[in-house]
């Protein structure tokens, strides 16, 4: 470095022998960097004498008027790696974010492994939406580091103890709890449930816990050899209702975690001679826009993305603007199709 030049993060960088963004991070104690990392680069800034640019500082500060959407890359059958829920969240997301006069910066979130550095510290976004999870377990690691930054942020997704940050989500135990009692009430009492029941995922596990609820009220048993584990895609529904018909367990109704789910265990059923709703009954979760040209029309619980969407955006631009904002639940509601009926 020339004497007499300032020293820049590049330089702190170059000695450092780690990247600029490295640097950038370390300089704000970023969670994301190594304790080691962070001494290391903050050594070197202070031998440099180093002064954080109040400027460049206060220009990132200032809002953008643009919305960071991260969309979690999920397994599907075509090439998009889009939940194919979240293709209608994202069309109210984007409307809802134009009324209020934001532009929206859409990537998935895999692209990054440090998100507040990737958009608000870099001035990109003022703020993020986050739109699917993967493994929850693993995943409420980098929303603690989110909370850690005081990053704004908002997830789509349960509600869960000790969560960090703030979420919106649907009542997933009600949405289940209704859809199992609609089986119950049409005589239903062998009813098998196809979705994961862990942490990994707390939304099945939520659904699981609506469908529990509902037959344990009705004085029906809870058989956990009658819940298999799949996961959101056509073909774990269509290998979980292969597992459930080899197992040779007796059931006559099937709730599915997700309607990708129903998907595939209808597909399952049908090529195993079983005649959809005549000998199953099955009920999905989502209501996508598949589930109604089903052949039968789905069975599903339907979740509002109109107003999800709208409320992802209103409730991050508070947070942005220092305003109080709750986690909540939006309610469920049952929309019933000709993949139902009575129990013969």
């Amino acid at each position: 470095m020339p004497k007499g030049d300032k020293p820049t993060s590049f330089d702190i960088a170059y000695m450092a022998g780690v990247s600029q963004a490295t640097v950038s991070r370390a300089l704000r104690n970023s969670p994301l960097v190594s304790k080691e990392t962070r001494i290391k680069v903050q050594s070197v800034a202070r031998q440099l004498n180093y002064k954080v640019d109040k400027n460049a500082a206060n220009l990132r500060s200032q809002q953008t008027r643009t919305l960071a959407l991260l969309l979690f890359e999920d397994p599907t059958s075509d090439d998009s790696l889009i939940n194919p829920f979240f293709l209608a969240m994202l069309g109210n997301i984007t409307r809802a974010a134009a009324r209020n006069g934001y532009d929206l910066l859409v990537s998935f979130q895999q692209l990054s492994e440090d998100w507040h550095g990737e958009y608000e510290v870099s001035s990109r976004a003022d703020g993020m939406i986050l739109l699917g999870y993967g493994d929850y377990v693993s995943y409420a690691e980098k929303l603690a580091h989110l909370a850690e930054a005081n990053a704004h942020f908002i997830i789509w997704g349960p509600m869960v103890e000790d969560q960090p940050g703030h979420s919106l989500g649907c009542d997933n135990v009600q949405g289940c709890y209704d859809a199992s009692r609609h089986l119950l009430d049409l005589g239903h009492r062998r009813i098998a449930f196809i979705g994961g029941a862990s942490e990994h995922c707390p939304e099945f596990l939520l659904r699981y816990q609506g469908y529990s609820k509902a037959l344990t009220e009705a004085g029906t048993p809870v058989d956990k050899e009658l819940q298999v584990d799949a996961d959101n895609q056509e073909i774990s529904g269509y290998q979980a209702a292969q597992q459930l018909l080899e197992d040779g367990r007796e059931f006559s109704a099937v709730v599915c975690a997700s309607d990708l789910m129903a998907i595939g265990a209808i597909k399952a059923f049908k090529e195993n001679g079983k005649q959809v709703p005549g000998d199953v009954a099955v009920v999905g979760f989502d209501d996508i826009p598949a589930a109604s040209y089903m052949n039968p029309p789905l069975t599903t619980v339907h979740q509002d993305t109109n107003l999800a969407g709208k409320l992802l955006v209103e409730n991050l631009i508070k947070l942005i603007e220092g305003e109080a904002v709750e986690s909540s639940l939006l309610a469920p509601s049952l929309v019933i199709r000709e993949s139902c009926a009575s129990e013969t």
